[in-house]
């Protein structure tokens, strides 16, 4: 639109992503040390897409390649799914959305440091009101779940998922979302100790993205 402005009234999410590509907020005015690296947001959006993939922040290999869950994460993410990547990276029905859009660099454990808090502040809110046809948000994470979920800002990654059919019932603060742990190898002994992630979450969530893709 030549406004910026979709029919409905809300921002153009293209133009958007592209005023996204081009920040450099978390270099030239951060909160707390600058990223260390080049910043290079990751993210897709769409004024079509009905569901929204919130996770944490872009690792080194969506940052190399510009595409995000381009790692053994995001195969596994794509199973809970049920989708391959041709829907996946189909911005036209799945948009995404990291917490952080940078990748944010490793801590001294060498796993990566938590999303950087300038993307929050600035843009999420402007994202999701961008979108308004969203109807289903993976907040993946507990940083992707303090955000979206409504009265969970206290509540720990466990809690949240293991009482996944409430947060879906309490709408979330831009649409009903329904929580995930992160996909990472990092969590297997996770899953290995919640078997109801897998026998009862995931055939909803299956259900769910088959419903609005």
């Amino acid at each position: 639109m030549p406004d910026g402005k979709t029919t409905g009234g809300a921002e153009d999410p293209q133009a958007l992503y592209r005023t996204i590509r081009a920040c450099r907020i978390c270099r030239d005015g951060p909160v707390g040390p600058p990223l260390p690296i080049e910043p290079n947001p990751v993210l897709a959006l769409s004024h079509t897409a009905r569901i929204v993939v919130a996770g944490q922040a872009p690792g080194n290999l969506a940052d190399k390649t510009t595409k995000p869950f381009n790692d053994p994460s995001g195969i596994r993410l794509r199973d809970w799914m049920g989708i391959g990547p041709e829907i996946f990276y189909d911005s036209s029905r799945i948009a995404i959305v990291p917490m952080g859009f940078c990748f944010p660099g490793y801590d001294g454990k060498g796993g990566d440091l938590p999303p950087r808090r300038e993307c929050r502040a600035t843009w999420h809110a402007r994202v999701m009101a961008a979108m308004p046809q969203v109807e289903l948000v993976l907040a993946i994470g507990l940083h992707a779940q303090r955000f979206h979920v409504r009265a969970g800002q206290k509540r720990s990654l466990t809690e949240t998922v293991a009482d996944w059919r409430a947060v879906l019932d309490g709408g979330g603060r831009f649409a009903p979302v329904l929580p995930l742990p992160h996909p990472s190898w990092r969590n297997n002994a996770w899953l290995r100790r919640n078997p109801w992630f897998a026998h009862e979450l995931l055939p909803e969530l299956r259900r769910r993205v088959a419903g609005l893709i």
